[in-house]
């Protein structure tokens, strides 16, 4: 698995940008944040959609597919009173230059965008009370060597139909073999072959409403790991 400081510019993401503030995928033409609202989205889909910050503890893990700005860690530090833990996996992480500017957009986090910032390179970089591990690379390599167990996920990569890999049934299968028990997942898509991956990788998947004209998004436990979310 590589790390930030084993990265080269080819791995870089190219960008565009909305209004200079959203980023926008060039390889996959699909923004990293909703242009209504991106953090209302994180909090709607992968806080709520997780039960956070209600079911945090000491300890507790969070994994992530798809780091992009770094917006859901900043959400969940924003929540966290206590130290958790955080695994995202990204295969084209942005620098530093980029990431100023997306964090831009969010001008109430910028004390912990800043904590971000100033730790990009190393192997942990502690965000408020999150601390945030890095797994550079494609997620088909990275996930199945990865050791560890996720009591809840974001699952955040681009758009199913634009970024298929990430959302390939036995990426989902992964996703179950790295829970611990009575793990959640939350994530904005309600697609069809999504949704029946991740219940065929033994998670009790519900649809939802989804956020601002989204009609739905779909969130998860591991079957057998307690009450619904």
């Amino acid at each position: 698995m590589g790390d930030l400081t084993e990265n080269t510019q080819a791995d870089q993401p190219q960008l565009t940008w909305r209004d200079g503030a959203v980023p926008v995928s060039v390889r996959f033409d699909d923004p990293y944040f909703s242009l209504s609202g991106g953090l209302a989205e994180t909090r709607h889909v992968f806080l709520d959609g997780n039960d956070l910050p209600a079911r945090l503890h000491a300890g507790f893990h969070v994994a992530e597919l798809g780091f992009g700005t770094g917006l859901n860690c900043l959400a969940l530090a924003s929540v966290a009173q206590v130290p958790v833990v955080m695994t995202s996996f990204e295969a084209y992480p942005m620098d530093v230059a980029q990431l100023t500017q997306a964090h831009g957009a969010f001008p109430g986090f910028a004390a912990l965008s800043a904590q971000l910032r100033q730790g990009w390179g190393q192997p942990c970089i502690q965000v408020g009370h999150v601390q945030l591990r890095l797994q550079i690379g494609d997620v088909r390599q990275t996930l199945p060597q990865w050791d560890g167990q996720a009591d809840a996920w974001f699952l955040d990569g681009f758009s199913p139909a634009k970024n298929p890999e990430m959302w390939a049934p036995e990426i989902m299968a992964q996703v179950a073999t790295h829970s611990a028990s009575g793990a959640t997942f939350a994530t904005y898509t309600a697609a069809g072959h999504v949704r029946r991956a991740l219940s065929d990788a033994g998670f009790e998947v519900e649809r939802r409403k989804g956020f601002g004209s989204k009609r739905h998004m779909s969130v998860g436990r591991l079957a057998g790991g307690g009450p619904s979310v």
